[in-house]
């Protein structure tokens, strides 16, 4: 209950977390589905709360989408998450973009380089930044 009242985990956090304390596979598995009936724990709850998290954090679509994958989310439970946290992409990306770099403008081919880099390692598509890389 402790790392529930911290912040939402998925199910395969806890049972990742909760494997290093509890040898008992069949424990763990009832208690953690007894959290889920009692809305304690939700996959769902989880998605959407970690989405709108990395997203203001300037992350965008195809990172956030891998680290949820990673953290044990199926896709349908990632595209839901999407769906109702009702993120603007584009608008996202250009807070990203103008934090980093500032205004937009003319730069040498090598910049414009790296800013492109910079957009894709934060996970933004290429039809979120481009105008911003264009300018």
């Amino acid at each position: 209950m402790n790392l529930l009242a911290r912040r939402e985990h998925s199910r395969w956090e806890l049972l990742r977390k909760l494997r290093r304390r509890f040898p008992d596979e069949q424990l763990l598995t009832t208690e953690l589905q007894r959290l889920a009936n009692e809305n304690l724990q939700s996959d769902e709850r989880y998605a959407q709360s970690y989405a709108r998290e990395r997203a203001g954090r300037g992350y965008g679509p195809l990172r956030v989408r891998q680290e949820m994958r990673e953290r044990g989310l199926s896709d349908s439970e990632v595209a839901s998450a999407f769906q109702h946290a009702e993120l603007d992409w584009f608008a996202l990306a250009s807070s990203a973009f103008h934090k980093k770099f500032g205004e937009p403008g003319p730069v040498e081919l090598k910049e414009k380089a790296r800013r492109i880099r910079f957009m894709q390692y934060r996970g933004f598509i290429a039809e979120h930044y481009q105008h911003l890389v264009d300018d």
